[in-house]
């Protein structure tokens, strides 16, 4: 059974990668009129409005990692912590049309992950299992009535694989993950800033699909299901949360009333990587001083006025000082992520640098472990030189070049992944971690989506801007880089650059 969850992971991974002579199947066509709804309820759950303040808004971004005194468990706290996780920033409006924006970023703002809320005595919310409706920023009483004899307060993830599939076909399952990353990412950040420890569980799939209800199949009948992901403690003195409700209310809406394909290999690919988030590993905290950029911008701001790039200018150049703090967040210890994602670094950054202050244009490693570093350094070309590039960062130089067209061609052609400073190709250990748990390669997404996440909010930070790159062309990657097998595989790309906004496009508020 093991043997064959391995061949259906790598297989579904081969086939969904992007080519320079095909592209991986998806639709035809896209109807834009009958996109799948942004947002689910589910009707005839008793709902429970959140307060919108954010409690936490006055410490700054400088101030992110100093330790502070947890915050009460309650209302008003829980709903600013999802307003800072997974809550709506803004609206967009032009030419009649108009979407929301979130906290953190989604493939084509599709936004497949849903949020649940599980609360046992640890907060003055009633017990029971809730769903976060972000639209209105509430929570729908989902279930209630458990004999788990726990405390606490949990948040739980799901996915819904269409949201992403309408447009994206057979990949969208690596989609979903690399939001689950962003999701994770979020959520270590909006969780700092409260003073609260979030721990990943490691959870059986099954338990978690029971615990959330999405193995409820006759509640979905006729409309998308979801796929429990994860569940992370926010507070309690004990591992076990609800799972046995013995009450249950609500029925969830339909995204999507005429869908024109289908995708089963998504559904195949979701049952082999079912399992339990990897274990825990002490990994040792890079000391680095990298100054901060922006002394006094508040930490809530640049969480709320995130947004992913459409345009870069081509022609800034990012002082190195910003160069050294992005790089800094990606490593053990530089990011509230790395709290709550303690697992040895198994995705690497490669890094195209363009213009960056007193950075040789060229090709660039950031291992994130000594171990990584020897293993990049047999895997790539022979004739990359890895000259160490800073004293207190890994960084190393593989080819000094111009290598803003290898970018664009690379990223499926567009000119955004060379009109930025910097893109990131996270190259990820691959065929071992696989071979070792096929969950992994649900992780591993989740993990270079979290590097994606920190690398979005520190450029933010500092007036610069990111965006995701999920289109590539996978082998096209390794070409350049001189991988010959699975052992490392590219996962995402992400760009940074000086933003251009349309002018055209309107910004409303996320709640009035």
């Amino acid at each position: 059974m093991s043997d064959a969850r391995v061949a259906t992971v790598l297989a579904y991974h081969a086939r969904s990668k992007h080519a320079r002579d095909r592209y991986a199947a998806g639709p035809g066509t896209l109807d834009w009129d009958a996109q799948p709804k942004a947002f689910r309820d589910w009707s005839g759950a008793t709902q429970l409005a959140l307060p919108r303040g954010i409690t936490v808004a006055e410490i700054t971004w400088s101030g992110l990692a100093a330790p502070r005194e947890p915050l009460p468990f309650n209302t008003q706290n829980i709903g600013s912590l999802l307003r800072l996780c997974v809550g709506l920033t803004a609206w967009k409006e032009y030419a009649g049309s108009r979407w929301s924006l979130r906290a953190h970023p989604s493939s084509g703002n599709l936004h497949p992950t849903e949020t649940w809320l599980i609360s046992a005595g640890g907060a003055d919310i009633e017990d029971g299992l809730y769903h976060y409706q972000n639209l209105d920023h509430a929570l729908e009483r989902r279930a209630w009535q458990s004999d788990t004899r726990s405390t606490g307060v949990w948040l739980g993830f799901s996915s819904i694989h269409w949201r992403e599939a309408w447009k994206y076909g057979e990949r969208a399952f690596r989609y979903c993950q690399l939001d689950m990353g962003h999701v994770l990412a979020a959520v270590s950040y909006a969780a700092a800033l409260h003073g609260w420890q979030p721990r990943l569980l490691a959870t059986d799939s099954a338990l978690l699909a029971h615990s959330l209800g999405t193995d409820r199949a006759d509640d979905f009948v006729g409309v998308e299901s979801e796929e429990a992901e994860v569940i992370v403690a926010l507070h309690g003195t004990e591992n076990a949360f609800p799972m046995d409700w013995k009450n249950w209310a609500g029925k969830p809406s339909l995204l999507d009333a005429k869908p024109l394909y289908q995708w089963p290999v998504i559904e195949e690919v979701a049952a082999a990587t079912r399992g339990t988030p990897p274990a825990t590993s002490p990994v040792s905290a890079h000391p680095i001083a990298a100054e901060v950029c922006s002394d006094d911008i508040h930490a809530a701001q640049v969480i709320l006025k995130r947004r992913s790039a459409q345009a870069f200018d081509g022609q800034s150049v990012m002082p190195q000082a910003v160069f050294k703090r992005i790089l800094a967040g990606l490593l053990p210890g530089g990011s509230p992520v790395w709290n709550m994602w303690t697992c040895a670094p198994r995705v690497h950054p490669v890094l195209l640098v363009h213009r960056v202050e007193g950075v040789v244009p060229g090709v660039y490693a950031l291992p994130r472990s000594e171990s990584a570093h020897t293993l990049l350094q047999t895997a790539f070309r022979e004739t990359f030189a890895w000259e160490r590039m800073d004293a207190e960062l890994p960084l190393y130089q593989l080819i000094a070049a111009r290598a803003g067209k290898t970018a664009r061609t690379l990223s499926c052609h567009q000119d955004i992944a060379m009109q930025g400073a910097i893109t990131f190709m996270m190259v990820a250990e691959f065929a071992a971690p696989i071979a070792a748990a096929p969950a992994a390669y649900r992780h591993l997404h989740w993990e270079a989506g979290m590097l994606g996440h920190i690398i979005t909010l520190e450029a933010e930070a500092a007036g610069w801007r990111g965006t995701g790159i999920g289109c590539f062309f996978d082998d096209a990657v390794h070409e350049v880089l001189g991988i010959k097998n699975d052992m490392f595989q590219v996962i995402y790309h992400y760009a940074v650059g000086m933003a251009l906004d349309d002018p055209r496009i309107s910004t409303l508020p996320a709640y009035e």
